[in-house]
């Protein structure tokens, strides 16, 4: 995963029940041990050269369906619940109203209590949203939009993404000089989640707009709007969203870094929009003296100035009562959260039941004081021999990244002495964070549920914004210890493996060398890679948009690429749709050029080892297995069709298949003969 852009809160995704208070962790579910390689999980009447992520989740796949509260089902998803009953059992025990409390327990455990309160939720009603909904009221003109738009934006907790009210708004590392934040204005504005959801023509996509139109006429009338104005009311929404969705960029043209960034002064910003009040927006917001901008989307505000221009005030007035209705939904009482739940879950992502209270409440702690809770997180998982040794794993494999780039024969020594100044200065950050983040002056009441979620957001809101004009903190994470994930931040240079990951089945001590550097450290080499994919080599060591590239390099580099983006474009995701290899490009060569090092990497670890075979595979094999079972995950077909307008991975059948196939090194390891599915005919390789 790549965080190429500043992250402030990310949504929970799937609305979760509102089912009263759950048994605790321990009385429901046992948390246990799930090895980096299971022998069980193989189908052994497939030949792996044949398909080999059948082979090796085959029999994971007949034994682990995906439940009926989640739209898929993998080894990171049981991980995911693993960690979600650690953090609920130090979430119960933190809520306990005890003198012996120290802050951060205090603030998390009130918190978590305040979430599990249904009765409360229930009693409060929209109670919390009264206040925006008076002030959306009172607007006389679309003028007005700008001075409400501030104060609402640091609540939103959609602020920083596609949904976001009218566009997004934070601060980001200059893209020209990586020693500076500056404010950054992009597109947003929608409801669905992407801007293609808005212009396809297929007849899937015509079927989410009316759902999502009868969606939106339901929670207007669960606000309390009769059934007529309800639907025109909907249907206003539709009209505005749709504009700005044709104004949007799509996921393709946003990976190029070149393209999102256009430096503007407050003034040429005023000029694109000036139906906007961007002095009382900036004002309001707490940056009165900020002189420029980077407007990463300018045609998205062109076509933002059109609609501000031609639509009357009241259109916006309905416009604004939806996002503030869409944004708070999975925090108010349970019509709404059923609602919300019945059409982005249900309907868009084909899960079948809500997710119980505890899980939801759980999942909003981490998101909303995360490093809190991740504090005691990491003490009772992840120790500091569990730091060592994946330092350990990340410098052989950046050992091994320096030796692949003096090998290449495609790339000249000029620019390869750019590639090894640029590998020589990314950060590794292992586990956690060195400090912690301090969330004391956010305050947390027990009987408060939503605003708890605003105030949190509106200290994350201002706490980013705040950067602005200070140094750079190179040791921020961007995700929670807890979490199941990784990336790598071309603006920083770094590479951030937090503690969530680095647990069985992706990082078992107990196991062999061989499976290690399959799993984790074919997760390592995939970050580190994506310091030289096709966004990443766009930027310099020090985290500039510099091109360092000669220009004969740089068409090697996208003859290379292109291979790979041919080849995954071949491959069926679901129905009639196929994967989008320039969406995933940059995520296919990681994946490629990761294990590739990963292999080299643990051969030269155990240059000097006896490599026995165990379990009837030799050590390569196993190596590979370890790669293979990592990917092994059920999903339902309407995640399949999401993610393949959306997400910019492949689906995790060709994250193994398709990178085995480019590897001689898997195919002399199962003696794969040329010709088999498993022996790619072209080979692709990068890196």
């Amino acid at each position: 995963m790549r965080i190429p852009k500043a992250v402030l809160l990310l949504p929970i995704l799937g609305a979760t029940a509102l089912l009263g208070s759950a048994p605790r962790a321990s009385d429901t579910q046992k948390i246990e041990y799930t090895p980096g390689l299971d022998l069980k999980s193989l189908d052994r009447s497939v030949d792996p050269c044949v398909d080999f992520y059948q082979f090796v989740c085959g029999g994971w796949l007949k034994t682990n369906p995906i439940p009926p509260d989640q739209t898929s089902w993998g080894q990171d998803s049981k991980l995911q619940e693993k960690n979600r009953l650690i953090l609920r059992q130090i979430l119960e025990e933190a809520a306990q109203p005890n003198p012996a409390r120290t802050a951060v327990q205090q603030k998390i455990g009130d918190y978590y209590a305040a979430c599990m309160d249904e009765p409360a939720v229930e009693a409060s009603g929209v109670k919390a949203l009264q206040p925006d909904l008076k002030r959306i009221r009172e607007l006389k003109s679309a003028r007005d939009l700008a001075g409400y738009l501030a104060s609402y934006h640091e609540r939103d907790v959609f602020t920083v993404l596609p949904t976001a009210t009218l566009f997004s708004f934070t601060a980001d590392q200059d893209f020209k000089d990586s020693t500076q934040y500056i404010p950054e204005a992009d597109q947003g504005g929608i409801g669905l989640p992407d801007r293609d959801y808005y212009t396809k023509e297929d007849a899937k996509s015509r079927e989410i707009l009316t759902g999502y139109l009868a969606h939106v006429e339901k929670m207007f009338e669960l606000l309390g709007e009769q059934p007529e104005v309800a639907a025109a009311n909907a249907e206003t929404v539709m009209r505005l969203e749709t504009a700005l969705a044709k104004g949007s960029m799509t996921r393709v043209e946003r990976r190029d870094p070149a393209s999102l960034y256009h430096k503007m002064t407050r003034a040429e910003l005023q000029a694109l929009t000036p139906s906007f009040d961007w002095n009382a927006y900036l004002a309001g917001v707490g940056l009165a003296g900020a002189q420029s901008l980077n407007v990463v989307a300018p045609e998205f505000f062109k076509t933002l100035e059109q609609e501000l221009k031609s639509q009357p005030v009241d259109a916006w007035k309905t416009y604004l009562r939806w996002h503030l209705l869409h944004s708070s939904a999975r925090y108010l009482p349970a019509a709404f959260v059923n609602a919300d739940f019945d059409f982005f879950s249900k309907t868009m992502g084909g899960q079948k039941e809500l997710q119980p209270r505890w899980k939801r409440c759980v999942r909003l702690v981490d998101r909303d004081l995360g490093e809190a809770l991740g504090q005691i997180y990491v003490e009772k998982t992840f120790g500091p021999d569990g730091k060592q040794r994946t330092l350990k794993m990340v410098q052989e494999i950046e050992q091994a990244m320096e030796r692949d780039i003096h090998q290449l024969p495609w790339m000249s020594e000029a620019t390869k002495q750019q590639a090894l100044d640029k590998l020589h200065l990314i950060r590794n950050k292992i586990g956690y964070p060195d400090r912690w983040r301090d969330y004391s002056s956010i305050a947390v009441r027990r009987e408060d549920a939503l605003s708890n979620v605003q105030r949190s957001v509106a200290f994350e809101f201002h706490r980013q914004l705040s950067k602005i004009g200070k140094p750079i903190d190179r040791g921020e994470w961007q995700i929670t210890p807890a979490t199941v994930n990784a990336y790598y931040n071309p603006q920083m240079n770094d590479i951030n493996f937090p503690a969530g990951i680095l647990q069985p089945p992706f990082f078992d001590k107990k196991i062999d060398d061989a499976v290690n550097y399959g799993d984790i450290g074919g997760i390592i080499g995939h970050e580190l890679t994506h310091g030289f994919d096709d966004e990443g080599r766009q930027f310099d060591g020090q985290g500039n948009l510099r091109d360092w590239w000669t220009a004969a390099d740089a068409k090697e580099f996208e003859k290379r690429a292109s291979c790979v983006s041919d080849q995954y474009s071949e491959y069926p995701v679901v129905d009639d749709i196929k994967i989008n290899g320039k969406l995933t490009l940059g995520e296919d060569v990681a994946d490629l050029g990761g294990l590739t090092l990963a292999f080299m990497a643990w051969q030269e670890a155990t240059r000097n080892q006896k490599r026995a075979a165990m379990d009837g595979f030799t050590p390569e094999q196993r190596f590979f297995l370890g790669y293979g079972q990592g990917w092994c995950t059920n999903e339902t077909p309407e995640r399949l069709r999401m993610r393949a307008a959306m997400n910019p991975h492949s689906p995790d059948k060709y994250r193994a298949n398709g990178v085995v196939s480019n590897m001689p090194e898997f195919q002399k390891a199962f003696a794969c003969q040329a010709g088999q599915p498993m022996v790619g005919t072209s080979r692709c390789r990068v890196w």
